[in-house]
């Protein structure tokens, strides 16, 4: 019988990450600091743990690889692994300056896909900002020696934030998450990053931080991006919850859901549901069976599992294929 998947998430510790996971969303984990929380990941380089049910204890790979990759659903590509990765980010400091590279450039030079993402603030600083894209067309040549002489900022966009602005990040636009962001990103299966600032910081080791130009230089487009970053569009003609679609492409289609009483969904065969909970406290009711989830917590639901229902006050993220 296929039920919902209550995830546990693995952790990274990254330089500029602060303590907003564990002291504000209940993460339980010794790294200090927490940088972000994989929430829903098959990935190798960190994989959500299943909580609940048969498959307690398994991750959520070893999930899909006992029962079949049908739970992941029909339009996912069949050639492919689990295609999507979720995340918490909280940048008590700015991250590095950087780009992903597409799936065509991935695939031949990192063995995995490449990164398309999007990003949700969940809550920011007053002084908060995001880097997106260049502030005008520059070329490559004026992109190197930037990097080189580091003057790179003079030409990033950046832009204030604030609580529910929304981000697409295709493959190859230049960006970065900074100092005092709260984010959900939810992006292609894919760790593959190229930095090419990064404030002079250092490591563990005690030197300073790789820079990727090369790789750089290869994948990204140098120019302002075409998105504007905000929501596809609001809908709030629901009695017990606002809908707001966040991004729709190929790759992923995200919801934000403001509820405030009863809302009814079903997984169907073309795609599982991811449920990310952001604030709040949801009963989770498939069946005759319930549990209840809350803030900070995800939830798998494998495609073709049907009709479950969510009660309660909070705000979620829906992600589907």
């Amino acid at each position: 019988m296929l039920y919902p998947l209550k995830l546990n998430a693995a952790f990274k510790d990254y330089l500029w990450g602060g303590t907003r996971l564990r002291d504000e969303f209940n993460k339980q984990t010794d790294i200090d600091p927490v940088a972000e929380s994989w929430e829903l990941s098959c990935h190798h380089d960190g994989q959500s743990i299943i909580s609940n049910g048969e498959f307690s204890g398994k991750t959520l790979a070893q999930y899909i690889e006992t029962v079949g990759k049908q739970v992941i659903g029909t339009k996912a590509p069949k050639d492919k692994d689990f295609p999507i990765l979720i995340k918490f980010i909280d940048a008590k400091q700015s991250l590095s300056v950087q780009v992903h590279p597409d799936d065509k450039y991935a695939l031949l030079h990192e063995g995995e896909s490449g990164k398309t993402e999007m990003w949700y603030v969940m809550d920011a600083t007053p002084d908060a900002t995001l880097i997106y894209g260049f502030t005008h067309e520059i070329s490559h040549q004026e992109f190197e020696r930037r990097i080189k002489d580091n003057t790179l900022l003079e030409v990033c966009n950046q832009v204030p934030i604030k609580k529910g602005d929304v981000f697409f990040i295709e493959a190859g636009t230049l960006h970065a998450i900074g100092a005092g962001a709260l984010i959900a990103e939810i992006q292609q299966s894919s760790n593959s990053t190229y930095r090419v600032y990064d404030y002079g910081r250092v490591g563990k080791d005690g030197k300073l931080r790789e820079l990727h130009i090369e790789k750089a230089l290869a994948v990204t487009k140098l120019e302002p991006p075409t998105r504007k970053p905000e929501p596809i569009a609001k809908l709030t003609a629901f009695a017990d919850y606002d809908l707001t679609i966040l991004a729709q492409c190929e790759l992923f289609n995200v919801s934000h859901f403001d509820l405030h009483g009863n809302c009814s969904l079903n997984a169907k065969k073309d795609s599982f549901h991811s449920i990310l909970v952001l604030d709040g406290q949801i009963a989770l009711t498939y069946g005759s069976d319930s549990f209840t989830i809350t803030k900070g917590e995800s939830v798998f639901i494998p495609a073709d599992m049907g009709e479950y229902i969510l009660n309660g006050t909070g705000e979620f993220i829906l992600t589907t294929l």
